[in-house]
């Protein structure tokens, strides 16, 4: 979520409110999955499931004007961009209240300064193009861009880093590597080093293999501080894991190897190591709640007029 000149936090203060960010986009994509055999959502959908930490640690950094590019695997960056749980619900369902009117559905939305495509790569030369209008008018905003290992088969990928780094783009590319594409694991689908490719293109790379929020906000800060002071793109690479399938169903990994992978990679009991008993319980009541009302509001809401699609 974007702070706004706040108050300092204390240390206990980040911990909880990283918690619950992190605690409130798990349930919305566990609600996402649960109901989605019910009907009541429209499309496909693509969960966060497993890498929250990536987009509660990178979206905490921002700043007023800051641009967010998202992709098809969104809702998590939504949430913490400071995203309405219910309008995003509404959003899946088709509803008049949803992000973008019901007319957007799980993969495109656009609110304020968030913008998301389910093209694959086709946000990264948009998001650079944006960057360097924020360039030119002279703005201090940057952008940031969430990318997938599956994008790094897209031509266009390898054109926008080019005009990034030629041009000197504010912008932080994020490129989350949850090791498999659709049901491709990523050794079966990538040669080389995925560092190197933003290297290659004179972009500095930092890269990280955890699921603890606090590593990646600190990484986050430094680069975001370097892109604002001019320093051109950054790269931050985050080998994570999504538990959830690609999209509703289609996963092809063995019940027990995602077992272990929560066990081993799952945000939430790190951070939660850092609270008291007590105030993980508070915080899972009151997201509990709020997520039970926000699908049950949106169930409510009324879908868009004829007049309006």
């Amino acid at each position: 979520m974007i702070r706004r000149n706040c108050s300092p936090m204390t240390e206990a203060n980040h911990s909880q409110h990283r918690y619950r960010a992190l605690y409130r986009i798990r349930r919305f994509e566990e609600t996402v999955l649960e109901k989605f055999p019910t009907g009541v959502f429209f499309g496909t959908t693509h969960t966060y499931l497993g890498q929250e930490a990536n987009a509660v640690g990178v979206l905490e950094c921002l700043q007023q004007g800051d641009i967010v590019f998202s992709n098809h695997r969104c809702h998590g960056h939504f949430l913490a961009y400071g995203g309405d749980a219910r309008a995003l619900f509404a959003e899946l369902m088709g509803r008049a209240t949803g992000v973008c009117a019901g007319k957007g559905g799980s993969q495109h939305l656009q609110w304020k300064n968030f913008y998301s495509n389910g093209v694959q790569g086709g946000i990264a030369p948009v998001a650079v193009g944006m960057a360097l209008a924020e360039k030119f008018k002279g703005s201090p905003a940057v952008t940031v861009v969430f990318l997938g290992d599956g994008t790094l088969g897209e031509g266009v990928l390898y054109e926008a880093l080019n005009l990034a780094s030629l041009w000197r783009a504010p912008l932080l590319f994020v490129l989350e590597n949850n090791r498999i594409a659709q049901t491709t694991p990523l050794e079966l689908a990538l040669a080389g080093a995925i560092a190197a490719r933003f290297q290659a293109f004179g972009i500095p790379c930092t890269e990280l293999d955890t699921s603890d929020v606090e590593p990646i906000n600190a990484a986050a800060q430094e680069l975001l501080g370097r892109v604002r002071s001019g320093d051109g793109p950054q790269a931050l690479l985050l080998h994570t894991q999504r538990f959830g399938p690609h999209s509703k169903g289609d996963d092809t990994r063995t019940p027990q190897e995602i077992e272990n992978l929560k066990r081993q990679r799952d945000p939430l009991p790190i951070q939660a190591a850092r609270l008291t008993p007590e105030w993980i319980a508070q915080i899972q009541a009151e997201v509990d709640a709020e997520i039970s009302a926000a699908f049950q509001q949106a169930l409510a809401d009324p879908f868009p007029t004829a007049e309006a699609l």
